[in-house]
């Protein structure tokens, strides 16, 4: 039995995470800004925390004791600056948790920012819709403050390959890992879930991104 902390436990793929946790009888912090606004995290032994995922001393405070970490946090939408979110949550989950003494992190991301098999990502093409690339641009630089100032962690850059199924969500129960994104492929939350959490619990990649369909 496991030990595990998931920053952004309130939204979709942080919810499918704790859950699939508790299903296999592992221990849960679950952190969100306000406890108030999910009462159900709480259910089944779920730790159900307050925290700021861009605050490095609330990162180690609350991630103590833990053997790993798993990131789903995320900000978009009017009156969020996910241009400084991203990049500030990266620079605090690698000192907080370093602090803490936990060496594992998977964290999720965006496929529009990984390279496709040309080697070139979809934020890099000129076709990609202007209207997104301001909040991916933000998830490009989120990464690359991981990869700079992570070196003491064994971090893990997830992504579904192209986008969630949202229309008949029940999960299958399998899932794969690519190294490139595909922009007609699907993934549902708790499938992706189980492949946030079995990298947590059992870590077969390192310092990289993938995706998952």
């Amino acid at each position: 039995m496991g030990n595990y902390i998931v920053f952004g436990a309130g939204g979709r793929a942080g919810r499918e995470a704790v859950a699939a946790a508790r299903r296999r009888g592992h221990r849960v912090t679950a952190v969100v800004r306000d406890p108030s606004r999910h009462p159900a995290l709480a259910a089944g032994g779920v730790r159900l925390a307050a925290g700021d995922v861009t605050d490095p001393a609330a990162v180690a405070a609350l991630a103590a004791g833990h053997d790993a970490a798993l990131n789903t946090a995320a900000v978009y939408g009017e009156g969020t600056d996910p241009g400084a979110f991203f990049p500030a949550a990266a620079r605090a989950l690698a000192a907080g948790l370093a602090e803490a003494g936990v060496s594992r992190l998977v964290t999720v991301g965006l496929s529009a920012v990984l390279p496709g098999p040309d080697g070139t990502s979809q934020l890099e093409s000129p076709g990609f819709p202007a209207e997104f690339r301001p909040f991916c641009a933000a998830h490009a630089a989120g990464l690359a403050a991981l990869r700079a100032e992570a070196t003491a962690l064994d971090w893990l850059y997830l992504a579904p390959a192209g986008d969630f199924v949202h229309d008949a969500p029940e999960p299958t129960g399998r899932y794969e890992h690519r190294p490139h994104t595909d922009p007609a492929a699907r993934v549902t939350y708790a499938d992706f879930a189980l492949a946030l959490l079995d990298e947590a619990a059992d870590p077969r990649h390192h310092r990289t991104h993938l995706v998952v369909t």
